[in-house]
Protein backbone atom coordinates (compact mmCIF):
# COMPACT_ATOMS: atom_id res chain seq x y z
CA UNK A 1 0.00 0.00 0.00
CA UNK A 2 2.95 2.49 0.81
CA UNK A 3 4.20 1.66 -2.15
CA UNK A 4 1.29 2.66 -4.50
CA UNK A 5 0.97 5.44 -1.80
CA UNK A 6 4.81 6.25 -2.98
CA UNK A 7 4.23 6.14 -6.75
CA UNK A 8 0.74 8.40 -6.38
CA UNK A 9 3.01 10.96 -4.35
CA UNK A 10 5.83 11.38 -7.39
CA UNK A 11 3.48 11.29 -9.85
CA UNK A 12 1.48 14.37 -8.51
CA UNK A 13 4.90 16.08 -7.73
CA UNK A 14 5.57 15.61 -11.76
CA UNK A 15 2.33 17.17 -12.29
CA UNK A 16 2.37 20.33 -9.64
CA UNK A 17 5.81 21.66 -9.72
CA UNK A 18 5.98 21.88 -13.58
CA UNK A 19 2.51 23.30 -13.01
CA UNK A 20 3.59 25.73 -10.60
CA UNK A 21 6.73 26.64 -12.13
CA UNK A 22 4.50 27.73 -15.52
CA UNK A 23 2.22 29.37 -12.90
CA UNK A 24 4.60 31.57 -11.97
CA UNK A 25 6.36 31.89 -15.12
CA UNK A 26 2.88 33.10 -16.32
CA UNK A 27 2.37 35.32 -13.96
CA UNK A 28 5.51 37.54 -14.10
CA UNK A 29 5.11 37.37 -17.85
CA UNK A 30 2.38 39.65 -18.18
CA UNK A 31 3.86 42.55 -16.52
CA UNK A 32 7.22 42.41 -17.59
CA UNK A 33 6.01 42.24 -21.14
CA UNK A 34 5.39 46.08 -20.58
CA UNK A 35 8.50 46.52 -19.20
CA UNK A 36 10.12 44.78 -22.27
CA UNK A 37 8.06 46.91 -24.78
CA UNK A 38 9.60 49.50 -23.10
CA UNK A 39 13.00 48.62 -24.08
CA UNK A 40 12.05 49.10 -28.03
CA UNK A 41 10.75 52.59 -27.81
CA UNK A 42 13.13 53.72 -30.60
CA UNK A 43 11.68 51.31 -33.39
CA UNK A 44 7.69 52.10 -32.64
CA UNK A 45 8.59 54.38 -35.59
CA UNK A 46 8.74 51.67 -37.82
CA UNK A 47 5.10 50.26 -36.67
CA UNK A 48 4.18 53.98 -37.48
CA UNK A 49 5.54 53.82 -40.91
CA UNK A 50 4.02 50.23 -41.44
CA UNK A 51 0.49 51.74 -40.59
CA UNK A 52 0.61 54.21 -43.08
CA UNK A 53 1.08 54.99 -46.97
CA UNK A 54 3.98 56.97 -46.55
CA UNK A 55 6.25 56.68 -49.96
CA UNK A 56 9.77 58.01 -48.75
CA UNK A 57 11.69 60.31 -50.96
CA UNK A 58 14.80 60.42 -48.24
CA UNK A 59 16.26 57.88 -46.46
CA UNK A 60 18.66 56.28 -44.89
CA UNK A 61 19.98 52.40 -43.36
CA UNK A 62 22.83 52.77 -40.89
CA UNK A 63 24.13 52.05 -37.55
CA UNK A 64 23.86 54.60 -34.67
CA UNK A 65 26.15 57.51 -36.69
CA UNK A 66 22.81 56.33 -39.08
CA UNK A 67 20.80 56.67 -36.30
CA UNK A 68 21.73 59.99 -34.81
CA UNK A 69 23.76 61.67 -37.76
CA UNK A 70 20.89 62.36 -39.66
CA UNK A 71 17.96 64.47 -38.79
CA UNK A 72 15.59 65.43 -41.62
CA UNK A 73 13.49 68.41 -40.19
CA UNK A 74 14.63 70.85 -42.17
CA UNK A 75 14.18 68.91 -45.56
CA UNK A 76 10.93 67.09 -44.31
CA UNK A 77 9.78 71.04 -43.71
CA UNK A 78 10.12 71.57 -47.54
CA UNK A 79 7.64 69.12 -48.16
CA UNK A 80 9.57 66.00 -48.91
CA UNK A 81 9.03 62.49 -47.34
CA UNK A 82 12.08 61.35 -44.96
CA UNK A 83 12.82 57.98 -42.79
CA UNK A 84 15.82 56.87 -40.59
CA UNK A 85 15.69 53.07 -41.04
CA UNK A 86 18.88 52.88 -38.69
CA UNK A 87 19.02 51.41 -35.57
CA UNK A 88 21.75 51.27 -33.18
CA UNK A 89 24.15 48.22 -34.16
CA UNK A 90 22.75 47.10 -37.16
CA UNK A 91 24.95 45.54 -39.54
CA UNK A 92 24.88 45.33 -43.45
CA UNK A 93 22.76 42.55 -43.15
CA UNK A 94 20.26 44.05 -41.27
CA UNK A 95 20.12 47.07 -43.40
CA UNK A 96 18.91 44.98 -46.05
CA UNK A 97 16.52 43.13 -44.11
CA UNK A 98 14.42 46.48 -43.21
CA UNK A 99 14.94 47.69 -47.00
CA UNK A 100 13.24 44.18 -47.42
CA UNK A 101 10.55 44.82 -45.10
CA UNK A 102 9.46 48.06 -46.07
CA UNK A 103 10.28 48.37 -50.03
CA UNK A 104 6.86 49.49 -51.52
CA UNK A 105 7.25 52.46 -48.92
CA UNK A 106 10.11 53.74 -51.23
CA UNK A 107 9.59 55.53 -54.01
CA UNK A 108 11.29 55.29 -57.68
CA UNK A 109 13.84 57.73 -57.60
CA UNK A 110 14.22 57.86 -53.91
CA UNK A 111 18.19 58.85 -52.39
CA UNK A 112 19.01 56.51 -49.47
CA UNK A 113 21.88 57.23 -48.04
CA UNK A 114 24.46 54.55 -46.67
CA UNK A 115 26.47 55.44 -43.57
CA UNK A 116 29.66 53.86 -43.51
CA UNK A 117 31.28 53.32 -40.21
CA UNK A 118 35.16 52.40 -39.36
CA UNK A 119 33.30 49.12 -37.68
CA UNK A 120 30.92 48.61 -40.82
CA UNK A 121 33.07 45.74 -42.45
CA UNK A 122 33.36 43.96 -39.19
CA UNK A 123 30.83 44.51 -36.84
CA UNK A 124 29.99 46.88 -33.65
CA UNK A 125 28.93 44.11 -31.07
CA UNK A 126 31.58 42.86 -28.67
CA UNK A 127 30.48 39.18 -28.24
CA UNK A 128 27.71 36.66 -29.18
CA UNK A 129 25.38 37.71 -26.43
CA UNK A 130 25.49 40.92 -27.20
CA UNK A 131 24.43 40.06 -31.05
CA UNK A 132 21.90 37.81 -29.22
CA UNK A 133 20.23 40.59 -27.51
CA UNK A 134 20.47 43.04 -30.65
CA UNK A 135 18.98 40.70 -32.95
CA UNK A 136 15.52 40.39 -30.73
CA UNK A 137 14.50 43.57 -31.55
CA UNK A 138 14.02 42.90 -35.14
CA UNK A 139 11.70 39.66 -34.56
CA UNK A 140 9.31 42.97 -33.24
CA UNK A 141 9.13 44.55 -36.58
CA UNK A 142 10.31 42.38 -39.36
CA UNK A 143 8.68 39.50 -40.82
CA UNK A 144 10.00 36.21 -40.65
CA UNK A 145 11.41 35.42 -43.98
CA UNK A 146 13.32 38.94 -43.88
CA UNK A 147 15.26 38.20 -40.25
CA UNK A 148 18.82 37.01 -40.99
CA UNK A 149 19.10 33.38 -39.35
CA UNK A 150 15.31 33.58 -38.13
CA UNK A 151 14.50 31.06 -35.21
CA UNK A 152 11.28 30.15 -34.73
CA UNK A 153 12.03 29.56 -30.71
CA UNK A 154 13.34 33.23 -30.55
CA UNK A 155 10.23 34.29 -32.19
CA UNK A 156 8.05 32.66 -29.47
CA UNK A 157 10.34 34.15 -26.86
CA UNK A 158 10.15 37.49 -28.04
CA UNK A 159 6.26 37.50 -28.53
CA UNK A 160 4.78 35.43 -26.33
CA UNK A 161 6.98 34.47 -23.12
CA UNK A 162 9.60 37.34 -22.85
CA UNK A 163 10.39 36.62 -19.32
CA UNK A 164 12.44 33.66 -20.63
CA UNK A 165 15.00 36.06 -21.85
CA UNK A 166 14.71 38.73 -19.64
CA UNK A 167 17.96 38.32 -17.99
CA UNK A 168 19.12 40.94 -15.54
CA UNK A 169 16.00 43.02 -16.33
CA UNK A 170 14.03 40.51 -14.32
CA UNK A 171 15.05 43.11 -11.22
CA UNK A 172 13.17 45.73 -12.88
CA UNK A 173 9.91 43.66 -11.39
CA UNK A 174 11.55 44.41 -7.95
CA UNK A 175 10.66 48.08 -7.64
CA UNK A 176 11.80 47.86 -3.76
CA UNK A 177 15.99 47.43 -5.09
CA UNK A 178 15.48 48.90 -8.08
CA UNK A 179 16.88 52.44 -6.86
CA UNK A 180 19.85 50.71 -5.08
CA UNK A 181 20.61 48.00 -8.07
CA UNK A 182 20.15 51.38 -10.69
CA UNK A 183 23.47 53.81 -11.18
CA UNK A 184 22.42 57.32 -11.80
CA UNK A 185 22.56 58.80 -15.29
CA UNK A 186 25.56 60.76 -16.02
CA UNK A 187 25.45 64.61 -16.73
CA UNK A 188 24.52 65.31 -20.17
CA UNK A 189 26.97 67.87 -20.60
CA UNK A 190 30.35 66.68 -21.54
CA UNK A 191 33.80 68.53 -21.53
CA UNK A 192 36.80 67.48 -23.64
CA UNK A 193 38.26 65.60 -21.10
CA UNK A 194 35.12 62.79 -20.72
CA UNK A 195 35.18 62.85 -24.33
CA UNK A 196 38.64 61.92 -25.16
CA UNK A 197 37.88 58.95 -22.42
CA UNK A 198 34.98 57.94 -24.17
CA UNK A 199 36.77 58.05 -27.82
CA UNK A 200 39.43 55.28 -26.04
CA UNK A 201 36.22 53.47 -24.91
CA UNK A 202 34.75 53.93 -28.09
CA UNK A 203 37.86 52.91 -30.34
CA UNK A 204 38.38 50.20 -27.68
CA UNK A 205 35.24 48.78 -28.95
CA UNK A 206 35.43 49.07 -32.53
CA UNK A 207 39.41 47.93 -32.93
CA UNK A 208 40.35 45.69 -29.99
CA UNK A 209 40.03 41.72 -30.43
CA UNK A 210 38.92 41.92 -34.01
CA UNK A 211 40.24 38.96 -35.97
CA UNK A 212 39.74 40.79 -39.11
CA UNK A 213 38.53 44.24 -39.58
CA UNK A 214 37.20 43.76 -43.31
CA UNK A 215 35.33 40.31 -43.74
CA UNK A 216 34.22 39.30 -47.08
CA UNK A 217 30.51 38.29 -45.79
CA UNK A 218 30.29 42.45 -45.11
CA UNK A 219 31.64 43.27 -48.03
CA UNK A 220 29.43 41.39 -49.95
CA UNK A 221 26.20 42.72 -48.28
CA UNK A 222 26.90 46.17 -48.93
CA UNK A 223 27.19 45.00 -52.96
CA UNK A 224 23.64 43.31 -52.46
CA UNK A 225 22.14 46.65 -51.05
CA UNK A 226 23.61 48.85 -53.62
CA UNK A 227 22.20 45.88 -56.12
CA UNK A 228 18.67 45.89 -54.22
CA UNK A 229 18.67 49.74 -54.53
CA UNK A 230 19.56 49.78 -57.94
CA UNK A 231 16.94 46.83 -59.21
CA UNK A 232 13.90 49.23 -57.33
CA UNK A 233 15.10 52.47 -58.91
CA UNK A 234 16.69 54.00 -55.70
CA UNK A 235 19.67 56.09 -55.69
CA UNK A 236 21.80 55.02 -53.24
CA UNK A 237 25.09 57.03 -51.71
CA UNK A 238 27.63 55.57 -49.59
CA UNK A 239 28.47 58.58 -46.58
CA UNK A 240 30.96 58.57 -43.70
CA UNK A 241 29.37 60.78 -40.63
CA UNK A 242 31.17 62.89 -39.04
CA UNK A 243 33.67 62.12 -36.08
CA UNK A 244 35.86 64.20 -33.46
CA UNK A 245 39.78 64.39 -33.37
CA UNK A 246 39.75 62.52 -30.92
CA UNK A 247 38.10 59.25 -31.86
CA UNK A 248 39.90 60.27 -35.21
CA UNK A 249 43.35 60.56 -33.84
CA UNK A 250 43.65 57.19 -32.78
CA UNK A 251 42.69 55.22 -35.99
CA UNK A 252 45.63 53.71 -37.58
CA UNK A 253 46.59 55.09 -40.49
CA UNK A 254 47.23 51.83 -42.03
CA UNK A 255 43.65 51.00 -41.33
CA UNK A 256 42.25 53.81 -42.83
CA UNK A 257 44.63 53.07 -45.99
CA UNK A 258 42.41 49.71 -46.49
CA UNK A 259 39.24 51.03 -45.54
CA UNK A 260 39.28 53.46 -48.23
CA UNK A 261 40.60 51.12 -50.75
CA UNK A 262 37.28 49.51 -49.81
CA UNK A 263 35.14 51.72 -50.15
CA UNK A 264 36.60 53.42 -53.03
CA UNK A 265 36.83 50.19 -54.72
CA UNK A 266 33.15 49.50 -54.02
CA UNK A 267 32.30 52.53 -55.16
CA UNK A 268 34.14 52.33 -58.30
CA UNK A 269 32.18 48.86 -59.29
CA UNK A 270 29.00 50.04 -58.42
CA UNK A 271 29.07 53.40 -60.14
CA UNK A 272 27.94 55.04 -56.97
CA UNK A 273 29.44 58.00 -54.80
CA UNK A 274 30.85 58.35 -51.46
CA UNK A 275 30.76 61.72 -49.17
CA UNK A 276 33.67 61.48 -46.65
CA UNK A 277 32.58 63.60 -43.72
CA UNK A 278 34.76 62.30 -40.90
CA UNK A 279 37.42 64.35 -41.69
CA UNK A 280 35.48 67.32 -42.01
CA UNK A 281 36.90 70.21 -40.58
CA UNK A 282 33.85 72.01 -39.97
CA UNK A 283 33.01 69.03 -37.35
CA UNK A 284 37.17 67.69 -36.59
CA UNK A 285 37.92 69.75 -34.12
CA UNK A 286 34.58 71.48 -32.91
CA UNK A 287 32.84 69.61 -30.23
CA UNK A 288 29.59 71.50 -29.93
CA UNK A 289 27.72 69.36 -33.15
CA UNK A 290 28.90 65.99 -30.58
CA UNK A 291 27.53 63.66 -27.76
CA UNK A 292 30.23 61.92 -27.75
CA UNK A 293 33.48 61.44 -29.61
CA UNK A 294 31.63 59.89 -33.03
CA UNK A 295 27.87 60.90 -32.63
CA UNK A 296 25.93 64.13 -33.24
CA UNK A 297 23.85 65.40 -30.96
CA UNK A 298 20.15 66.51 -32.01
CA UNK A 299 21.07 69.90 -33.36
CA UNK A 300 24.43 68.81 -35.11
CA UNK A 301 22.25 65.55 -36.62
CA UNK A 302 20.44 68.66 -38.06
CA UNK A 303 23.50 71.23 -39.35
CA UNK A 304 24.67 67.56 -41.20
CA UNK A 305 21.78 66.77 -42.68
CA UNK A 306 21.31 70.60 -44.21
CA UNK A 307 24.88 70.15 -45.23
CA UNK A 308 24.18 67.28 -47.28
CA UNK A 309 21.33 68.50 -48.56
CA UNK A 310 23.36 71.47 -49.89
CA UNK A 311 26.53 69.21 -50.85
CA UNK A 312 25.45 65.66 -52.47
CA UNK A 313 24.35 66.05 -56.37
CA UNK A 314 22.24 63.45 -55.59
CA UNK A 315 19.48 65.31 -53.80
CA UNK A 316 19.80 68.07 -56.41
CA UNK A 317 16.59 66.14 -58.23
CA UNK A 318 14.53 67.45 -55.40
CA UNK A 319 15.60 71.45 -55.24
Amino acid sequence: MKKKYDIVRFILKCILIPAAAAFVIYALNIPYKKIDAGKYMDIIKFDILRQSDEIIQIGNVGSSHGAYGLLYDDISAKGYSCFNFANVSQSFDYDLAVLKEFQDHMQEGSVLFIPISYFSFNSEVINSKEAEAMSVRYYHFLSPENIPDYDLYVDIITHKLPILSAGEDILELLPDLNTVLTAHAANNRIDEEEIAKRAQERYSRHFDNKEEYFMPERIEELYEIIAFCRERNITPVLITTPFTKYYLDLVPQDFLLEFYETINQIADDTNVSYYDYSHDPRFYDNLEPFSDSDHLTEDGALYFTDILWDEVTELERFH
